[in-house]
C-alpha cells in the first residue's frame, strides 16, 4: 500500500487500469448505449467552448446533480455574464442535468484522472472556480488546478467512517491531495473532523445542500395526477431508490403483506435495471404495470414499476409510505430528505452508512423509522397504513426537520464567491 502513497505511482496504477476502464464503458453500454456516446470528452476532447468566465461544478451523477439544484440556480442569478459548466461521470447524471437546466448551463463529462486528460479540460474551459461536490477527489484534477491557479473547493463533503479508513491507508497521498483545495466544507460535525484528520487542518461545517431543496410544484402537481391515476382510496407503499438484491427481497415480504388493496410503487435507482426488475416482479407472480405505458392503473394491479425519470418527487407526493432504498443490503443508504420534504413517513433498513447523520436526525425527530429487514418492513409499513395519524405526524415532523437543517446554499454561494474573487487577485 505504502508503495502508491504519492501521486506519481496513484498515475502509474490509473495508467494500468486504462483497459478496466475502456471495458468497463463497453459492459455498461449494453444495457445503457449512452456510455459510449462523448468518449472523447473522458479524455480532455471538447467540441463546445465558451467566450464568458466559466464556473465549473462537478456533479457525478442524478443525486449529486439534483442536490446542488438550489447551488446552481443561486449562481445563475448572482452571476449572469457568467457560463455555469456543470461535468458528470454517468449518462443518468448528464440526462438530469438538461431535463433540471436545459440550456442555463453547459454540460460535460469529467476526463479521467490522468494528468494529460485534466489539463486539456483545465486549458479548454479555464474555469475561475471549480466545485467538487461530497466525495470527489481526484489526485490530479486537484494539483493541476492547483498548478493552474484555478481555485477548487470540495463542498457539500462528507466522509463515513468506512471511506476514511481507506483513505488513511494512504496518508501521504490523500493529506497532499486535501491540502490542495481552496477549501473543503463538511456536510457536518463527524464528516469535518474525519476529513480535518486526514487534511492536518480544520474544516468548516457548511450543512447539507440537500435539506434546501423545494419540492417542484410540478412535480407535485404531477403526484397528485399519479395519485387520482393510482386510486384516491388505495393505500400506496414507494420503494425508492432500490438497488440490485434489494428488490427480490422486498418481493418476498409483500407476499406476507395484510393490507387490503394495497398498491406498491417500486423505482430503481439505476435505470438500466428496469427490465431485469419488471421480469423479476413477474417472476415472484404479481400483476404488474409499467409506469412508462401510461395507462391507467387497473383494480387488479398490485405492483406499478416506476421505470421513469425525473418523476421522484411526484412519487414521493402520490404515496402515503415512503421507503428509501440502498438499505436493506450493505449499500450506504441513498438519500431521505426529499421524501421528508414532501411529508410523508420514511422507512429505512439497516444500512445507512453513506447518510449516516442524516438519517440518525431524521429518525430522532419522529420522521423515519429503521427496520431490520425487508420482512420487518412491511410489517411497519402495515401498521403505519392502519394508523393514518401517525402518518401525518410522521410527515409534519419530517417537513419541520428538513426545514430547521436548511442554509447551507446561502454559505456554498458565500464560498464561491470568495473563490472567485481571490482567483481573480491571482490572474491579475
Amino acid at each position: 500500500m505504502r508503495l502508491l502513497d504519492n501521486r506519481h505511482a496513484y498515475t502509474l496504477l490509473l495508467w494500468l487500469l486504462l483497459p478496466y476502464a475502456l471495458a468497463h464503458l463497453w459492459w455498461r453500454s449494453r444495457k445503457q448505449p449512452e456510455y459510449l456516446l462523448h468518449i472523447s470528452e473522458r479524455f480532455g476532447h471538447y467540441k463546445i467552448s465558451c467566450d464568458k468566465p466559466v464556473i465549473w461544478l462537478h456533479t457525478v451523477s442524478v443525486g449529486e446533480t439534483r442536490a446542488a439544484a438550489t447551488l446552481i440556480k443561486s449562481l445563475l442569478g448572482r452571476y449572469p455574464d457568467h457560463q455555469i459548466l456543470l461535468t458528470h461521470t454517468t449518462p443518468t447524471g448528464r440526462a438530469a442535468s438538461e431535463q433540471l437546466y436545459g440550456d442555463q448551463v453547459l454540460r460535460i463529462y469529467l476526463p479521467y484522472d490522468y494528468p494529460f486528460a485534466v489539463r486539456r479540460f483545465l486549458k479548454h474551459f479555464r474555469p475561475r472556480a471549480g466545485v467538487l461536490l461530497e466525495t470527489e477527489v481526484w489526485f490530479n484534477l486537484i494539483h493541476e488546478g492547483r498548478r493552474m491557479h484555478v481555485p477548487l473547493l470540495l463542498l457539500n463533503a462528507r466522509l463515513s467512517e468506512r471511506s476514511a479508513r481507506k483513505y488513511a491507508r494512504f496518508p501521504r497521498l490523500v493529506h497532499d491531495g486535501l491540502h490542495d483545495f481552496a477549501l473543503i466544507a463538511a456536510q457536518s460535525d463527524s464528516d469535518a473532523e474525519r476529513l480535518s484528520s486526514l487534511c492536518g487542518h480544520a474544516v468548516p461545517v457548511m450543512g447539507n445542500l440537500k435539506f434546501d431543496i423545494t419540492p417542484p410544484a410540478s412535480q407535485l402537481q404531477a403526484g397528485e395526477a399519479l395519485r387520482d391515476r393510482f386510486g384516491r382510496t388505495r393505500p400506496i407503499f414507494l420503494a425508492a431508490s432500490t438497488r440490485e438484491g434489494e428488490e427480490a427481497l422486498l418481493l418476498e415480504a409483500l407476499h406476507q403483506a395484510s393490507v387490503s388493496n394495497l398498491l406498491t410503487i417500486i423505482v430503481p435507482r439505476h435505470p438500466q435495471r428496469f427490465d431485469e426488475v419488471a421480469n423479476l416482479i413477474e417472476l415472484h407472480g404479481f400483476r404488474m404495470q409499467r409506469r412508462s405505458d401510461d395507462t391507467a392503473i387497473l383494480p387488479e394491479t398490485q405492483i406499478v414499476l416506476g421505470d421513469s425519470m425525473g418523476e421522484l418527487f411526484a412519487y414521493y407526493a402520490a404515496c402515503d409510505i415512503a421507503f428509501i432504498g440502498g438499505s436493506l443490503l450493505p449499500l450506504g443508504g441513498q438519500n431521505l430528505i426529499e421524501a421528508c420534504a414532501v411529508g410523508k413517513p420514511v422507512l429505512i433498513g439497516p444500512h445507512t452508512f453513506n447518510f449516516s447523520q442524516v438519517t440518525d436526525l431524521s429518525i430522532a425527530d419522529g420522521a423515519a423509522l429503521r427496520v431490520p429487514d425487508a420482512f420487518e418492513l412491511v410489517h411497519r409499513m402495515a401498521d403505519l397504513l392502519r394508523d393514518p395519524q401517525r402518518i401525518l405526524e410522521m410527515g409534519r415532523c419530517g417537513e419541520h426537520f428538513v426545514s430547521r437543517n436548511q442554509g447551507a446554499t446561502a454559505r456554498a454561494v458565500s464560498f464561491v464567491e470568495d473563490a472567485l474573487s481571490h482567483g481573480s487577485s491571482k490572474r491579475s
